[in-house]
């Protein structure tokens, strides 16, 4: 049996959050907007990831007030500074992932390169490492900030 990981859109899964309080396990939040409106809907012992701003840009959609909550996991990920910083800021959105997946390994490795050669048209195929690369980079500068 083979993991498969299924990407709801955008709209249908803020549709359920907003519907379902209290209903996700986990949550990436990437601005303060999404942290004010969200931070609620993660169950008690759950986790939640914030993009943490960086010394190296200014983002005005970045989180400003960190989470509050006591109940849950926070950690927080500079991946837009790190991103940046190494001259892949079109793969940012994978060093988040590699974050999620060092705390949550839900899917393989495997997996995640027979999932980017399925998404991506061939003639990307030399992106592949790159994006590799972000999840493991991902991995190494998730920090804790509350663990239960």
């Amino acid at each position: 049996r083979s993991s498969r990981m299924y990407v709801d859109y955008k709209r249908e899964a803020i549709k359920h959050v907003v519907t379902h309080p209290k209903s996700v396990t986990s949550a990436i939040i990437l601005n303060q907007q999404s942290l004010d409106k969200f931070e609620h809907s993660v169950k008690p012992g759950g986790y939640l990831i914030y993009g943490a701003g960086g010394y190296l840009i200014y983002d005005p959609n970045g989180i400003t007030h960190e989470p509050t909550r006591k109940d849950i996991n926070i950690y927080k990920i500079a991946a837009t500074a790190k991103a940046q910083e190494l001259g892949i800021s079109k793969v940012f959105n994978m060093v988040v992932l590699g974050g999620f997946l060092k705390l949550k390994p839900i899917v393989d490795k495997q997996y995640i390169h027979e999932g980017l050669e399925h998404s991506l048209p061939q003639r990307h195929w030399n992106l592949i490492p790159q994006n590799e690369e972000a999840i493991e980079i991902g991995k190494g500068i998730i920090e804790a900030v509350q663990v239960l």
